[in-house]
């Protein structure tokens, strides 16, 4: 178990970079503080919604294997 997690923590890792990346980020620095157009409420659906749920799922999922790599 001990020499496969590095490997599993690499393919999360990599996964979680490729998640944040595949979001959409339309509000920029200026319109976080009241420079931009529009409220700053966006509503997620579609394939961006499940690319979101998916890296909070990997996310999750890197973190326990972290604390699980500490234990052990």
């Amino acid at each position: 178990m001990a020499s496969i997690l590095p490997i599993i923590q690499i393919v999360l890792a990599i996964l979680l970079v490729v998640g944040v990346l595949l979001q959409q980020s339309d509000a920029g620095l200026g319109s976080a503080f009241g420079g931009g157009e529009g409220s700053g409420v966006h509503t997620r659906r579609g394939a961006e919604k499940t690319i979101f749920n998916l890296t909070i799922i990997i996310s999750v999922l890197f973190v326990v294997s972290t604390f699980v790599a500490l234990v052990i």
